[in-house]
């Protein structure tokens, strides 16, 4: 079995398994509780802080634990507009977002908000002038992803960040950092970050966790109420097991000097080099260290898809996040200018520590067989 789809989810550090084992079973305590049980359980909380402040140089403070990527990022939109509404209801992202994000756009739109969407260039970039120029006094945030999940392009996220604080540093900047945590270094501070986002299953964590980074001072309405848990930024019981494997995976993840996302990058480079044997594909790939986007000319991408997956090989024809919504084309494809007769043979390819050269050479040569007969069957 060969799994190239570890931008919709990876499977789990075995020690990740273990320390969420121990959380289930030994210290089980709720972390609200005052007894020592309850003390185990907080600490290990703590210890998650800890990790995750110091891979984004931040304080544990700063750092603030929910169900994952899409709550972090519905959070933050929502939770920021509604917070500074009486200041001003322009919003500002892109084009290419995750459904996490354009979706509470279109929420907020309902409720009276303004949103700019950028366009992007050929390859996937923000135009930074254009960003300077939709910044108004009444912007009260803006929006952007980091690495595209799609095609795996890396905006210029220091130069928007300055960008806005200069045109309007009261401004509050939110970055998608789902598929870029773990990958590269990330330090909101110096790259004037207010908020970010972060999902535990991109990086061989647990599903159903990931964190929100919330800048001290920055101003944002809670989204959950109750027990007041976390500050009250989101009340409920924490989930401690989940937690404790985010922690976890952060730490094995990041490294030393993020030598895990260099190994990766050698498996995609490599990817890339032997694709260019297939003949009429486009390579749509960003920098991202482990995302390669290929269409095929002349495909249906389902079709293709489903050949290699009767090889045993998993690949994605999108985001996984969308796969349940008849979308004929993504928003990021059409963003790009993909030829028509390449969008609908768009595949993702994501690689991670697991992956070897060996695997890719057996998906290329399944490739070779595979796409020239497909394509005799299309209809012309």
């Amino acid at each position: 079995m060969i799994y190239f789809d570890n931008a919709a989810t990876t499977k789990a550090f075995p020690e990740v398994v273990r320390i969420m084992e121990e959380a289930m079973q030994v210290i089980y305590g709720n972390p609200s509780a005052k007894h020592i049980k309850g003390m185990e359980a907080e600490n290990l909380i703590k210890e998650a802080q800890d990790v995750i402040a110091k891979s984004l140089k931040a304080k544990p403070g700063e750092i603030f634990f929910t169900s994952g990527g899409t709550e972090s990022n519905n959070t933050a939109i929502i939770g920021t507009a509604m917070k500074n509404h009486r200041r001003g209801k322009h919003i500002i992202t892109s084009r290419i977002e995750h459904a996490s994000v354009y979706e509470p756009m279109r929420f907020l739109e309902e409720q009276g908000f303004e949103v700019t969407y950028l366009d992007v260039d050929k390859k996937g970039y923000l135009r930074l002038d254009e960003l300077e120029e939709a910044i108004r006094p009444d912007t009260t945030l803006v929006s952007l992803m980091f690495v595209n999940n799609e095609i795996g392009t890396v905006q210029p996220v220091k130069e928007a960040g300055e960008i806005i604080k200069k045109k309007n540093p009261e401004t509050v900047f939110h970055v998608d950092a789902i598929q870029a945590y773990g990958k590269m270094p990330i330090t909101p501070k110096n790259m004037k970050i207010d908020l970010l986002s972060m999902s535990g299953h991109k990086i061989h964590g647990p599903k159903g966790v990931g964190f929100l980074y919330v800048r001290e001072g920055t101003k944002i309405q809670p989204l959950i109420y109750g027990g007041g848990q976390q500050k009250g930024m989101r009340s409920g019981t924490e989930n401690v097991p989940g937690i404790a494997g985010l922690g976890c995976a952060c730490r094995l993840m990041i490294g030393e000097q993020y030598e895990n996302a260099d190994k990766i990058r050698k498996i995609k480079e490599y990817f890339q080099e032997r694709i260019q044997e297939i003949d009429d594909i486009i390579d749509n790939s960003g920098e991202a260290p482990h995302i390669a986007s290929i269409s095929f000319k002349g495909l249906r991408s389902e079709v293709l898809l489903h050949a290699l997956e009767e090889r045993e090989i998993y690949v994605s024809s999108g985001s996984a996040c969308s796969s349940n919504k008849k979308q004929p084309v993504s928003g990021t494809l059409n963003a790009i200018g993909l030829p028509d007769e390449y969008k609908d043979g768009t595949l993702r390819f994501s690689f991670s520590l697991e992956n070897t050269k060996e695997e890719v050479d057996e998906t290329i040569e399944a490739l070779k067989e595979l796409v020239p007969m497909l394509r005799r069957f299309v209809r012309r």
